[in-house]
């Protein structure tokens, strides 16, 4: 149910210059989702009346992410005048003129704050009918945060930027989370009396704290005991830190749910992986986008597979796959390439070195090593000898090859494209392709052999080749020969 006495704010206006990206820091991703995405799906579990995101750097590129990730939310654009304060100034100019409600405001960069978290807040913000209420957590290295300054009593005082904070005031080691709720009345008014005399000449949003609590109304600090969970991302040390964090979570609760994971610390699951009970996660895997795996198949070591689907019992081993199908039962690897479009069927099999691209193998065929398969749909029960190759590209558009059920290819075959090859067909090894055969027939490529005897002799006269050679035929009490046949 939609709380109507709920404003959110989500503030997606910096730069991050620490992060030394050309991506926005806000779009920098966790699990497969963006640091904002993972703020507006939080947000978006309040069911707020209002979700107000305010941007600037970078702005049609956060713009399209809130599109996508939130399309209800209202985009605010921030001006000229620099800092938090102002943000929120802007956003709260924009909620309807009879919203009496309560406004909370979230960074775009703490992406493991949790619904359940944001729900207690609100919570203990409207109990104490507090004008304004804070989170708060201690760090063990506080080092760019702004500290919470408390009073004799235990109250809150005031918030002092790192930047502005005074030797022992740096010394506090329990910081603002920037996660805040005000009562908007009271906001509106502090808001407007806001500047921009600091070292950063900023109009700061904690100085909204220190005019309510000098205006003599009850403001809060509220601790919560999983820093964790409200540490900003402002540099790729900790981004990659975040990401362990929330990986192991991920982790955690797919063995909870029925899955192996023999090794979490080598194991990288995105949020929208799916995995079905009884699933096996060997070393060094990791399951990317929207990856779904089937009960009992078994994935990995040293797997990558982004938006792919693994059907039941299916094994797949040291692959990198992207956007393909796996069947039941399938066997896939080691060293396999799927590309997009890759479709295997129940049984089929993919070996060693291997490449497979928008292409159908049926079921139960195989293409077990060393072969290039692209744009060809491969029938059931057929099997693809080893190092065979569908030349799909004629310099300038892509072709197909048809593989009949039951077909039977020789090593080294290359199939020039278009061509279709008829069910239960046999090819010779080392035959090339060009045109069609039917079905039941066996297609080669006739050229005698030519045996040039003596030719190491003529050619390679006292090499070990040639004393082995001489060794082989005396053995054998056959005379020597020269390159024309003649005896020696």
């Amino acid at each position: 149910m939609t709380d109507s006495r709920l404003a959110i704010v989500v503030l997606a206006a910096g730069q991050g210059t620490r992060m030394k990206s050309a991506t926005p820091k806000v779009l920098h991703e966790l699990a497969g989702v963006p640091l904002l995405g993972h703020v507006l799906n939080s947000a978006q579990a309040l069911d707020a009346a209002h979700l107000l995101v305010v941007v600037r750097h970078e702005r049609d590129r956060v713009a399209a992410a809130v599109a996508e990730l939130a399309a209800s939310a209202r985009l605010i654009d921030q001006d000229e005048v620099p800092g938090t304060g102002r943000a929120v100034e802007l956003a709260v100019a924009a909620l309807p003129d009879d919203f009496d409600g309560d406004v909370l405001i979230l960074s775009g960069d703490v992406p493991l704050l949790d619904a359940d978290t944001l729900r207690a807040l609100v919570e203990a913000h409207r109990q104490a009918s507090d004008s304004g209420t804070l989170l708060s957590t201690v760090v063990p290295d506080p080092t760019g945060y702004g500290r919470i300054v408390r009073d004799a009593d235990g109250a809150l005082a005031r918030i002092v930027e790192h930047k502005d904070a005074s030797r022992v005031e740096r010394a506090i080691d329990e910081i603002n989370a920037g996660v805040y709720v005000f009562g908007v009345a009271a906001l509106r008014d502090k808001l407007a009396h806001l500047t921009t005399a600091n070292a950063q000449g900023e109009k700061y949003l904690t100085d909204v704290i220190a005019a309510l609590r000098a205006a003599g109304m009850d403001v809060a600090a509220v601790p919560t005991p999983d820093s964790w969970k409200v540490e900003g991302i402002n540099d790729r040390a900790q981004l990659s830190e975040a990401a362990a964090q929330l990986n192991a979570l991920i982790v955690r609760g797919w063995q909870l749910a029925g899955v192996t994971v023999q090794d979490p610390a080598t194991t990288w699951i995105d949020l929208a992986v799916k995995l079905d009970p009884d699933v096996t996660i060997l070393p060094g895997t990791q399951l990317k986008g929207a990856t779904v795996v089937a009960e009992g198949a078994v994935v990995g070591p040293d797997t990558t597979l982004v938006d792919t689907e693994v059907g039941a019992r299916a094994r797949v081993r040291r692959v990198d796959a992207t956007l393909a199908v796996i069947g039941e039962g399938a066997d896939v690897g080691p060293f396999s390439y799927l590309r997009p479009g890759t479709v295997i069927g129940a049984d089929g099999k993919v070996g060693a070195f291997v490449e497979v691209k928008n292409s159908k193998i049926g079921q139960g065929a195989k293409v077990p090593h060393l072969s290039y398969i692209g744009d060809a749909e491969i029938g059931a029960g057929a099997n693809i000898g080893a190092g065979g190759i569908t030349a799909n590209y004629d310099g300038e558009k892509k072709h197909r090859t048809e593989i009949g059920a039951g077909v039977k290819t020789g090593a080294h075959n290359v199939f020039v494209a278009p061509v279709r090859i008829g069910a239960g067909a046999y090819t010779g090894a080392g035959t090339t392709i060009r045109r069609d055969v039917p079905a039941g027939a066996l297609a080669l490529n006739v050229s005698p052999q030519r045996n040039r005897e003596g030719w190491v002799h003529s050619n390679r006269p006292g090499s070990a080749a040639d004393q082995a050679a001489s060794e082989a035929q005396a053995s054998a009490g056959a005379e020597p020969h020269d390159e024309e046949g003649r005896g020696r």
